[in-house]
């Protein structure tokens, strides 16, 4: 992995870190705002619990997986948190929320990117896993520059 991407990982590493944390602790705290409003009616009377129980669950999940993104387990989770903030945008359409949806969708582009970069730097998704570089499974990887 040559300079730039290594930068461009470990700035995406540290973004995926720390926005998930402080997005979780804020969903307790609701210091930056009331998250309650971003929920779509239907997701907790689906679930049979109060919008903001919801949140606090959705806070846990983020905080965790912002955490997962610090560790050795980096790979697996910028890829829950692709899948996560696309789960999250469809939840904001649902409620109204298409600028902030719009928002999370871009963000989920960025996880994935980090993802793929975890990828070409041979982490593996578990540690302890077998690493794989994406060039040894692609053949016309190496051509694609």
């Amino acid at each position: 992995m040559d300079n730039g991407s290594h930068q461009a990982f470990q700035i995406l590493r540290l973004g995926f870190t720390v926005a998930p944390i402080i997005a979780g602790l804020d969903k307790f705290l609701q210091l930056l705002t009331n998250w309650d409003k971003y929920v779509a009616p239907a997701v907790p009377a689906t679930l049979g619990i109060a919008p903001h129980t919801f949140m606090m669950i959705v806070g846990v999940i983020e905080m965790i997986v912002g955490l997962a993104i610090l560790t050795k387990l980096t790979r697996l989770g910028a890829y829950v948190a692709t899948a996560w903030l696309v789960l999250i945008a469809v939840n904001l359409l649902l409620a109204g929320q298409l600028d902030v949806a719009v928002r999370d969708v871009a963000m989920a582009v960025g996880a994935y990117s980090l993802g793929t970069l975890a990828g070409l730097k041979g982490l593996a998704w578990l540690p302890g896993g077998a690493a794989r570089n994406e060039e040894q499974w692609n053949p016309h990887a190496s051509s694609i520059r």
